[in-house]
Protein backbone atom coordinates (compact mmCIF):
# COMPACT_ATOMS: atom_id res chain seq x y z
CA UNK A 1 0.00 0.00 0.00
CA UNK A 2 3.17 2.21 0.60
CA UNK A 3 4.22 1.90 -2.20
CA UNK A 4 1.12 3.34 -3.89
CA UNK A 5 0.83 6.12 -1.96
CA UNK A 6 4.68 6.55 -3.08
CA UNK A 7 3.73 6.22 -6.79
CA UNK A 8 0.85 8.54 -6.52
CA UNK A 9 2.82 11.13 -4.85
CA UNK A 10 4.98 10.81 -7.42
CA UNK A 11 2.45 11.40 -10.28
CA UNK A 12 0.88 14.47 -7.91
CA UNK A 13 4.59 16.20 -8.19
CA UNK A 14 5.52 15.11 -11.62
CA UNK A 15 1.60 16.88 -12.65
CA UNK A 16 2.41 19.79 -10.97
CA UNK A 17 5.76 20.18 -12.32
CA UNK A 18 4.26 19.51 -15.56
CA UNK A 19 1.43 22.53 -14.95
CA UNK A 20 4.07 24.60 -14.43
CA UNK A 21 6.18 24.21 -17.36
CA UNK A 22 3.44 24.66 -19.55
CA UNK A 23 2.53 27.91 -17.56
CA UNK A 24 5.68 29.27 -18.63
CA UNK A 25 6.11 28.02 -22.17
CA UNK A 26 2.19 29.35 -23.34
CA UNK A 27 3.46 33.01 -21.36
CA UNK A 28 6.28 32.37 -23.53
CA UNK A 29 4.62 32.07 -26.57
CA UNK A 30 2.38 34.86 -25.95
CA UNK A 31 5.46 37.58 -25.06
CA UNK A 32 6.92 36.44 -28.20
CA UNK A 33 3.86 36.77 -30.60
CA UNK A 34 2.56 39.96 -28.70
CA UNK A 35 5.92 41.76 -29.17
CA UNK A 36 6.14 40.45 -32.91
CA UNK A 37 2.61 42.33 -32.89
CA UNK A 38 3.98 45.53 -31.16
CA UNK A 39 7.06 45.51 -33.37
CA UNK A 40 4.39 45.14 -37.05
CA UNK A 41 2.66 47.87 -36.01
CA UNK A 42 5.86 50.00 -35.30
CA UNK A 43 7.15 49.08 -38.68
CA UNK A 44 3.75 50.02 -39.87
CA UNK A 45 3.52 53.06 -38.90
CA UNK A 46 6.82 53.92 -40.09
CA UNK A 47 8.48 54.12 -36.69
CA UNK A 48 12.20 53.98 -36.72
CA UNK A 49 13.33 50.13 -34.99
CA UNK A 50 16.39 51.94 -33.43
CA UNK A 51 13.87 54.13 -31.41
CA UNK A 52 13.84 52.86 -27.50
CA UNK A 53 10.39 53.72 -27.17
CA UNK A 54 9.14 50.93 -29.14
CA UNK A 55 10.48 47.87 -26.86
CA UNK A 56 10.06 49.05 -23.41
CA UNK A 57 7.38 46.82 -23.29
CA UNK A 58 9.34 43.90 -24.40
CA UNK A 59 11.87 44.70 -21.93
CA UNK A 60 9.92 44.97 -18.83
CA UNK A 61 7.53 42.08 -20.11
CA UNK A 62 10.77 39.77 -20.68
CA UNK A 63 12.23 40.83 -17.23
CA UNK A 64 8.76 39.49 -15.56
CA UNK A 65 9.47 36.07 -18.34
CA UNK A 66 12.51 35.62 -16.75
CA UNK A 67 11.41 35.90 -13.42
CA UNK A 68 9.05 32.97 -14.27
CA UNK A 69 11.60 31.28 -16.16
CA UNK A 70 13.63 31.20 -12.94
CA UNK A 71 11.31 30.14 -10.58
CA UNK A 72 10.26 27.23 -12.80
CA UNK A 73 13.36 25.73 -13.73
CA UNK A 74 16.15 27.10 -11.05
CA UNK A 75 14.57 26.03 -7.69
CA UNK A 76 15.57 22.18 -9.36
CA UNK A 77 19.26 23.31 -10.30
CA UNK A 78 20.22 24.75 -6.84
CA UNK A 79 18.12 22.76 -4.35
CA UNK A 80 17.76 19.84 -5.87
CA UNK A 81 14.67 17.21 -6.74
CA UNK A 82 14.45 15.95 -3.40
CA UNK A 83 14.68 18.86 -1.56
CA UNK A 84 10.87 19.73 -0.89
CA UNK A 85 10.41 16.09 0.07
CA UNK A 86 13.47 16.47 2.15
CA UNK A 87 12.23 19.49 4.23
CA UNK A 88 9.23 18.21 4.73
CA UNK A 89 9.99 15.48 6.00
CA UNK A 90 12.38 17.43 8.42
CA UNK A 91 9.23 19.65 8.95
CA UNK A 92 7.03 16.83 9.98
CA UNK A 93 9.76 15.36 12.41
CA UNK A 94 10.05 18.42 14.31
CA UNK A 95 6.57 18.57 14.76
CA UNK A 96 6.02 15.30 16.34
Amino acid sequence: MENFNQNNIKYLEAAKRVKRLKGFYIHAVVYVLVNLFIVAQNVKSGASLSNMDNYWTAIFWGVGLLGHGISVFLPNMIMGKDWEERKIRELMDKNK
